[in-house]
This record gives C-alpha cells, sequence and structure tokens, in this order.
C-alpha cells in the first residue's frame, strides 16, 4: 500500500507529528500543489496550495483558533520541488499536520482550468499518491471524525481499515474510542448509475455522503438542472434525497448535498428511540453488554399516527417503558443557503466544496446539530472562494485571529441571524 514504506518525518519539520493533542478532524484527501488557468484576459497561477485534504483541513482549521489548530490533522508528502513559501504557510496555520519528505519524487501537482460556464477541469501533472489508514498514526487514528474522498468501494475499504486500526489501539491501551464520524466525498468520475449499488453497500458504513447536486444528479442518471433555466434544480436535490434515503430506510446516515449558490440541501430519516433511565434496569444491561439501546430508523411524517407507532413500544416485558422514555427524531428537510449573496464576492470555486466538509466534520465532531454543522461549513467555504488560493490569516489590533480580515465568529453570528436557529 502507498506510504507504508515512506521515510519518517523530518525531526525538527513544523507540525510534523501531532503530540499528545486530541485530534477532532482528519482527512485522508491528497495534498496538491495546483496550477490554475482562467480564461483570457485573467493570468494563470502557479503553485497555490490545493488538493481536497489541504482544503479540507482549511475548513476544519478555520474553526480552530489556536491552541485548537492542533486538533486538525492532515498528511502532506513533501517532494523534492516543495516550494518553501508554501511551507512556511502551512506552519502558520498551527495545525497537527504530518509533514513527510519524499525526496526521490515531485509532489503532486494538477492543472485547473474554467469554462466560460465556470465548469472546472483538471488533470495531474505528476504521479499521485493517494493516502491510505496505514499513513495514519496512532494520534490521528483517535480522530473524532474522518474526511474520506475516494470511490464507493474505496471508502468502504478505508472506513474498514480505519476501524480495525482503531480496534487495534483501543485493546493496546485497555479502553474504548468513541465511534468516528465518517464523512465520504464521492469522487465524480464514479457517480454513475452504474455506480449506484456500489454507494448504496456504501452507506451503512458511514455518517455522511457529501456529493455535489452534479455528482447526485450523476447517481441517478439525471443532470441536477432545471431544463427551462440551466440552473441548479432544487426540486431536482431534493427527489434525488427522497429516492436514496427510501432506498435505506433503516440505515442511520446523511446526504449533505452541496449546490453552489443553492447553498446545501440536508436530509436525514427520522426515526424513534427508547431513553434509558439513570440507574434503571434498562441502562444496567446497557453497561453490562456496553452496547446503545436500539435506534430504528424510517422516515416520519406530519401525519404519522404517533399513536400506532409507539403502539409496540410503550411497555417492554417488565412493563417498565413508559410514553415519556419515547424520545422521537424527525429527521431532517433543509435547505443551508450559501453565505455569500453576491456573485462577484465569489473569486474562485476552487476548493469550496472540501474546505465545507471540513467545517462540516469539525462542528459535527464538537457536538453540533447536523444544520449547525452544515453553517459552519457554509461559512468556511465563503472564505475559501474569495480569492486564488487560501485566504489570509492575520490578527487584528485585539489579536483575535482573522482571515481576510474577518474573524471567523463575527461572520457566523451574522449567518446564524441570517438563518434563525439556536445554537445546540
Amino acid at each position: 500500500m502507498d506510504g507504508q514504506n515512506d521515510p519518517k518525518p523530518e525531526s525538527g519539520d513544523e507540525g510534523s507529528h501531532a503530540g499528545s493533542h486530541e485530534i477532532d478532524f482528519v482527512t485522508l484527501g491528497m495534498f496538491i500543489i495546483d496550477e490554475i488557468e482562467y480564461l483570457p484576459p485573467t493570468p494563470p497561477v502557479k503553485d497555490i496550495l490545493g488538493g481536497a485534504g489541504t482544503y479540507s483541513a482549511l475548513g476544519a482549521r478555520l474553526f480552530s483558533p489556536p491552541p485548537l489548530s492542533r486538533s486538525v490533522g492532515w498528511i502532506i508528502d513533501k517532494g523534492s520541488d516543495f516550494p518553501a513559501a508554501l511551507e512556511d504557510l502551512i506552519a502558520s496555520w498551527e495545525t497537527s499536520v504530518l509533514m513527510r519528505p519524499t525526496p526521490e519524487r515531485l509532489t503532486t501537482r494538477g492543472w485547473n482550468g474554467y469554462t466560460e460556464q465556470q465548469n472546472r477541469a483538471f488533470r495531474y501533472t505528476t504521479p499521485k499518491k493517494r493516502l491510505t489508514a496505514e499513513d495514519l498514526t496512532p494520534e490521528l487514528l483517535t480522530a473524532r471524525s474522518f474526511h474520506l474522498i475516494c470511490s464507493p468501494s474505496r471508502c468502504r475499504e478505508l472506513v474498514t481499515e480505519v476501524k480495525a486500526r482503531r480496534s487495534g489501539l483501543s485493546s493496546a491501551d485497555g479502553g474504548n474510542l468513541p465511534k468516528p464520524i465518517f464523512i465520504w466525498e464521492p469522487v465524480p468520475d464514479l457517480c454513475t448509475p452504474d455506480e449506484l449499488l456500489n454507494c448504496t453497500n456504501t452507506l451503512p458504513l458511514i455518517d455522511i455522503i457529501s456529493p455535489n447536486h452534479s455528482e447526485l444528479a450523476g447517481f441517478m442518471g439525471d443532470s441536477g438542472l432545471d431544463p427551462e433555466t440551466g440552473e441548479i434544480s432544487t426540486k431536482a436535490v431534493e427527489r434525488a434525497c427522497e429516492q436514496l434515503l427510501g432506498s435505506m430506510p433503516l440505515q442511520s446516515f446523511a446526504i449533505v448535498v452541496r449546490a453552489g449558490e443553492k447553498g446545501c440541501y440536508l436530509a436525514r430519516n427520522g426515526g424513534r428511540k427508547r431513553k434509558v433511565r439513570p440507574g434503571g434496569p434498562q441502562q444496567q444491561q446497557r453497561s453490562k453488554n456496553k452496547k446503545p439501546s436500539a435506534l430504528l430508523h424510517g422516515g416520519l411524517r406530519p401525519d404519522t399516527d404517533m399513536e400506532a407507532l409507539f403502539a409496540g413500544l410503550l411497555q417492554d416485558p417488565e412493563g417498565t417503558i413508559a410514553r415519556e422514555e419515547i424520545e422521537v427524531d424527525p429527521g431532517v428537510e433543509r435547505w443551508i443557503p450559501a453565505y455569500h449573496t453576491d456573485a462577484e464576492k465569489v473569486v474562485d470555486p476552487t476548493g469550496g466544496g472540501n474546505t465545507f466538509l471540513g467545517g462540516l466534520a469539525v462542528g459535527l465532531a464538537r457536538g453540533k446539530s447536523l444544520e449547525e454543522a452544515a453553517a459552519y461549513g457554509s461559512i468556511a467555504a465563503s472564505f475559501a472562494i474569495e480569492q486564488v488560493g487560501t485566504p489570509v490569516l492575520a490578527r487584528d489590533a485585539d489579536g483575535r485571529e482573522t482571515w481576510n480580515g474577518v474573524t471567523v465568529d463575527e461572520r457566523f453570528e451574522e449567518f446564524k441571524t441570517r438563518l434563525a436557529f439556536r445554537e445546540s
């Protein structure tokens, strides 16, 4: 496997090891140095931080000022051509980046080009070096959330490998790591009807699947566009999510569709579960078995007959389950708008979706609801698309961290007010 025989990080490299910090987020996306070619007369730019790994790490980092910045983990394989300026920029983020020298090769590089319709073309210009679970250090393996960008079959492999290695860590330490959050970003080339079965076979293993609108439509054999306007069809997004959730009614996962200027759409089946009374017989049995109480998933509708729904659950064989011990999860169906409503604010969309997922993941890892974590993602993406490359990190007169001259908290509070929802 790639990475098994890689040299150890250089001693003294900034961020070459994670240390003893708790890790909230790790990405297995690649690091790429980008060249971006625009339509004339805009000149091309070179040696730009890029890749799904970089931008998703940025998304998590935006919500992680030091010392929380060390909770963001990612891996960079530094080739012989690695620019010193990029190394300094990465060091300034103060993350738990694993920087591995690979002087026998060139750094993974890619070319990006855009059409008049802002459709992106991409190709590798040097051999790529993908990451596996074997590349994760013991500390990175303890992360609360993992971002994976890959095919359905590779996603299943990675999740299985990460879980197996985490299990080995737990056994060695004599404790149990909490269940991690797996966020899967499908690769565009394999979002086709032929891969739909592989996709649904992957869903039971992950917590979030996050295609963009075009990728989701690709699984369904559709374009995802309104035939009359040519714009992103919100109805097509909602319909595809309903079909995908309907195909897996007993599985617990959420769909987060990234839809450009339309924002993102959240969809998750509802369900029901039995509360456990502290010290009661159910909790004693749960502690004994070390397994959570059952959660039954399935779509709930406003006209659902709740009395009939709970008829078989209001009593256990010992008559100890009362009505107040039933929790109802109505599921989620919600659009979260994009932060930027002015198209002129969007300078370069490269990496916006990956950055969104880093913000989403770190929000979920810190106990936020799906809606609020998606708002994290929207804010993170807003910083990524305001310029070519990554936003500028600095500090204001009060010593607060800023990105592009704005504090993340201020932008997030403004966005929350616009969305009118409470913090979880």
